[in-house]
C-alpha cells in the first residue's frame, strides 16, 4: 500500500513539474494543480496508513492522526480557489495581449 501511494505521488510530482516547464498558461496552470495533489497525498500519508483501524478511538487501540486529514481538506479548498484564480487570471492574460505564452517572446 505505502509503494502504490509513494509510486503516485512520485508520479503526480514527475508529470506536475513537466506541466509547469511548459511554455503555455493552461499546461502550466494543469501543472501546478497535479503538485497540490501529490502535496496532499503526501500530507495525508503522514497521519499513517492504517488498515481495519476501528474507526472510534477506544483503550489500547491505535488510531490515525487527523491533523493531516484536517490540513489536506483545508489545503483543498485552498488549491482550488488558486486554481479558480489563476484560470481568470489566464483568460484576462490572453484576451489583453492575444497570446497565451508565459515568457515574454513573441509567437513566429
Amino acid at each position: 500500500m505505502e509503494g502504490l501511494l509513494a509510486i503516485a505521488i512520485g508520479a503526480l510530482t514527475t508529470c506536475g513539474v513537466f506541466l509547469i516547464l511548459r511554455a503555455r498558461t493552461f499546461p502550466v496552470l494543469l501543472g501546478l494543480t497535479l503538485l497540490s495533489y501529490a502535496v496532499n497525498l503526501f500530507l495525508f500519508a503522514s497521519g499513517r496508513l492504517q488498515l481495519d483501524a476501528p474507526p472510534l478511538i477506544r483503550a489500547g487501540a491505535t488510531y490515525t492522526d487527523p491533523l493531516p486529514q484536517a490540513l489536506v481538506l483545508t489545503a483543498i479548498v485552498i488549491g482550488f480557489g488558486m486554481t479558480a484564480y489563476l484560470a481568470m487570471l489566464a483568460l484576462r492574460g490572453l484576451a489583453e495581449s492575444g497570446s497565451d505564452h508565459v515568457d515574454t517572446r513573441k509567437e513566429p
